[in-house]
């Protein structure tokens, strides 16, 4: 099994920068993508970023292309990554879920619980 631990959320006013962190543990060698996904209140939840364990390649919603960058710990293990957010904007506002992806067999996809981002205009 895996588990996740967002942290770094908070209040910031439009135009400012935020950098969340999730540390996962458990069983990270099963890990094949770590990613980032957002929602707003009375929206669905929705991507923001992925990246691959293996390649480092990475995917990103377009609301956010440009302004975010996901990146993950470097070396063999694997196990803690990264969503820098800047010029952030009123409607990047939603609580932000750390998702670890790989077999089902280990329990995966794993979430974590969330980190609230609020962008004041």
């Amino acid at each position: 099994q895996v588990q996740l631990v967002e942290s770094g959320g908070g209040l910031v006013q439009a135009g400012g920068s935020l950098r969340l962190s999730c540390a996962a543990s458990g069983s990270i060698f099963a890990i094949n993508a770590m990613g980032w996904y957002r929602q707003a209140p009375g929206k669905q939840r929705e991507l923001v970023a992925t990246i691959t364990t293996g390649g480092g390649s990475t995917n990103y919603a377009g609301s956010v292309k440009g302004r975010f960058t996901i990146s993950i710990s470097r070396g063999s293990i694997k196990n803690t990554v990264w969503l820098q957010m800047n010029s952030l904007k009123p409607e990047d506002t939603a609580v932000y879920y750390c998702n670890a992806d790989g077999p089902a067999s280990f329990g995966m996809p794993t979430w974590g619980k969330g980190t609230l981002v609020t962008v004041s205009s």
